[in-house]
C-alpha cells in the first residue's frame, strides 16, 4: 500500500510539473504568437497601403495622428489616423483609403477636356475638414463649428460654405483661385499650352489674357534636406493652395529640370521660391545660368526665398530673414512673393590654380554668390561638414549645427591652427599688392551679411565706411585675428580689419595647406593661386519686411548713395 501511494504520488508530481511547465511555455508562447501575427497583419497592411498610394493619383501620405479633429470623407466618422491628401486635403481611415481613391477626384494639373474657350472652370468642392476659423463664402459666417463631417471647402480658390448655403449655382459657378490667383497656373492654361505644342506653336503670350492681366506664376523649389527638415510639411501646404505642377521637391528632381516649366509660361513673368539654405540657392541659380547658355534669357525668372539653411546670409541680406520655423504661415509667404521688389545680385568666378610645374590638373573653378574665406571660419565649417558626414542623423536642427560650429570655434581659440596667415599668403587688390598685418583668416564679401546674421563689414559701425552692397560689381575684403576676433566681431565688440574693396581679387598661398570655403562648401587646399572676377547677374526678389533699427539705418544710407549715383550720372 504505501508503495502504490508512493508511486501514485511521484506520479502526480510529475503531472504537475509538466502542467506548469505547459503553461509556463504558453504563457510564454502565445504573446510572441500574438505579436507575430500582429506584426504580420500590419505588414500586409502596409503593402496593400503602399500599392495604393502607388496607384493612387491622389498624394496621399499616412499619419499616425491627425494636427487638428479630422473625418473620415467617406464613413463620416472622426479619425485620429490615417490617410490625407497632400494636394486636395482629403482625409480618411485606413478601411476606407480604397473607396475614397475610387470616389473622389484629387486636383487636375491639366484639364482633361478640350472642349470651350478654356478661360475658366468651375469649383472643386470637398466635403468636411475646413480649415479652422474659415468663413463661408455666402453668409460669412464661421465654418466648420460642428464636431461632425460638415460644410465645404473648394481645392483651388480656398472658399468655404456651409453645407445650408451649398447651393447647386455654386457647384457648377466659375472658380475665381482666389487670394492667389495671380501665383496660380490654371489647369486650363497647361491644356491650351499641351495643345498647341502639339500644333507646333510656341506663341504662349497669347494665352495670358485668358489668365489675367497681372499674372506671376510661382515655382516652389522645396529642400527637404536643408537645415530644420521642414521642406516636407511646406511642399503640402504649397500644393494644397497652388496647382501641384508649380511644386517640386529637389531631393527628387534637380532645379535645371524643375524650372524647365518656365519655358511654358509667359516671358519675364514667372517667380521661383527656393525653399532651402544657401547652397540650395545657389544650386537654383547655376541651374538658371545653364537656361542662359541655351539660350532661354526670355524665360529667367526672379528668386524669392525662404531660409530652411543653418547660415541663411543671402536670405537675411535679401530682407527675407535669418531662419524659418513656421512661425508665419505659408499664405503670408506667397503674399510677401507677390509683394517683392526686382533686384540685382552679383555672381562671381572663383578660379582655384595649384601651384606646382607639373601640375596637369585643370582649375577649379566655383560660383560665389555670399562669400569666400580662408582661415578659422573656413576651418570651422570643414570640420562641421567632416562631423556631418559621419552622422547626418545629428544635424537635424538649426539650434545643434549652431552648437556644434560654437564647439570648434572654441577650439580654434585654443589651438590657433591658421596663425600667421599673412606670412604664407599675398593679397592683391584690382592688381595692387596689399600688405598685411598679422592675421589668421581673410574673407572676400559679396554680401552685407556673415557668419549666420553679422554685417562684417560695417562692424560696429563707428567708423565712415561705404556700405557693403550686392549689386555695385564690387567685393569688400577683410581680415580676423582669430576665432575669438570674429565672436567678438558677431557681438559687436570689435571692428574686422578692413583691407579694402576691389573688383578683382587675387590671392596667392605660398606654403602649407589652409582650409578654405565659398558660400558655406569647405575643402583643405595646399599651395595655389585664387583668382575672384565678375561672372554675371542674378534676378532676385528683395522683401522689405520688419527690420532692426540697424538695418533700417543701413538701407536708408544704401538708397541715399544709390539716389547720387543716379544724380551723378
Amino acid at each position: 500500500m504505501e508503495g502504490a501511494e508512493s508511486r501514485s504520488g511521484a506520479s502526480s508530481s510529475i503531472v504537475a510539473e509538466w502542467s506548469l511547465a505547459f503553461w509556463t511555455l504558453c504563457s510564454v508562447l502565445l504573446p510572441v504568437l500574438i505579436t507575430l501575427w500582429c506584426s504580420l497583419q500590419r505588414s500586409r497592411r502596409q503593402v496593400l497601403i503602399r500599392d495604393i498610394f502607388r496607384k493612387s493619383k491622389h498624394d496621399w501620405h499616412y499619419t499616425d495622428l491627425f494636427g487638428q479633429p479630422s473625418y473620415c470623407c467617406v464613413c463620416a466618422q472622426h479619425i485620429l489616423q490615417g490617410a490625407f491628401c497632400n494636394c486636395c486635403g482629403l482625409r480618411v481611415s485606413e478601411g476606407c483609403l480604397k473607396k475614397a481613391d475610387q470616389l473622389f477626384l484629387c486636383k487636375e494639373i491639366m484639364m482633361r477636356s478640350n472642349s470651350g474657350a478654356h478661360s475658366s472652370m468651375p469649383h472643386h468642392w470637398i466635403r468636411g475638414n475646413v480649415p479652422l476659423c474659415s468663413c463661408c463664402m455666402i453668409c460669412k459666417q464661421q465654418c466648420g463649428t460642428q464636431p461632425k463631417l460638415c460644410d465645404y471647402r473648394c481645392v483651388w480658390c480656398q472658399y468655404t460654405v456651409h453645407d445650408e448655403c451649398m447651393m447647386d449655382c455654386l457647384k457648377t459657378e466659375e472658380c475665381t483661385f482666389g487670394e492667389f490667383r495671380d501665383l496660380i497656373i490654371p489647369p486650363y492654361y497647361l491644356s491650351i499650352i499641351n495643345q498647341m505644342r502639339k500644333d507646333k506653336r510656341t506663341n504662349y503670350e497669347k494665352v495670358v489674357p485668358y489668365c489675367r492681366k497681372h499674372w506671376m506664376p510661382v515655382i516652389i523649389l522645396a529642400n527637404t534636406r536643408s537645415g530644420n527638415n521642414m521642406g516636407e510639411t511646406l511642399l503640402g501646404e504649397f500644393k494644397i493652395l497652388l496647382n501641384p505642377v508649380q511644386v517640386f521637391d529637389l531631393s527628387k528632381i534637380a532645379p535645371a529640370k524643375a524650372l524647365q516649366l518656365c519655358t511654358l509660361l509667359p516671358c519675364n513673368a514667372v517667380r521661383v521660391l527656393v525653399c532651402g539654405g544657401d547652397g540650395t540657392v545657389g544650386w537654383v541659380l547655376d541651374a538658371i545660368d545653364e537656361m542662359k547658355i541655351k539660350g532661354q534669357e526670355h524665360y529667367i525668372p526672379q528668386v524669392a526665398i525662404l531660409p530652411l539653411g543653418t547660415g541663411n546670409d543671402l536670405s537675411n541680406t535679401l530682407g527675407w530673414g535669418a531662419g524659418y520655423a513656421g512661425e508665419v504661415p505659408v499664405e503670408q509667404i506667397l503674399q510677401n512673393v507677390m509683394e517683392a521688389d526686382g533686384i540685382k545680385l552679383d555672381r562671381w568666378k572663383i578660379q582655384v590654380t595649384n601651384k606646382g610645374y607639373y601640375n596637369l590638373r585643370k582649375p577649379k573653378v566655383f560660383t560665389m554668390n555670399n562669400y569666400f574665406s580662408i582661415g578659422p571660419d573656413a576651418l570651422m565649417a570643414l570640420n562641421f561638414h567632416a562631423h556631418r558626414e559621419k552622422t547626418p542623423s545629428l544635424f537635424s536642427s538649426r539650434i545643434i549645427n549652431k552648437a556644434v560650429y560654437f564647439f570648434y570655434g572654441t577650439k580654434d581659440c585654443l589651438v590657433q591652427e591658421c596663425k600667421d596667415l599673412n606670412k604664407k599668403v599675398e593679397l592683391e587688390l584690382d592688381g595692387e599688392r596689399i600688405k598685411l598685418p598679422n592675421l589668421e583668416g581673410i574673407i572676400v564679401l559679396n554680401i552685407g551679411y556673415w557668419g549666420g546674421g553679422c554685417r562684417l563689414w560695417e562692424g560696429m559701425g563707428d567708423e565712415p565706411y561705404p556700405l557693403a552692397r550686392h549689386d555695385d560689381g564690387l567685393l569688400e575684403v577683410v581680415g580676423v585675428h582669430g576665432s575669438f576676433h570674429c565672436a567678438q566681431i558677431q557681438v559687436k565688440l570689435a571692428n574686422p580689419v578692413r583691407l579694402g574693396q576691389a573688383h578683382t581679387v587675387r590671392l596667392i598661398l605660398k606654403s602649407s595647406k589652409m582650409p578654405m570655403q565659398v558660400d558655406g562648401e569647405p575643402w583643405a587646399q595646399g599651395p595655389c593661386t585664387v583668382t575672384i572676377t565678375h561672372k554675371t547677374h542674378a534676378l532676385m526678389l528683395y522683401h522689405l519686411g520688419e527690420q532692426t533699427d540697424d538695418e533700417a539705418s543701413s538701407m536708408s544710407e544704401q538708397d541715399h548713395v544709390r539716389e547720387q549715383t543716379d544724380e551723378d550720372v
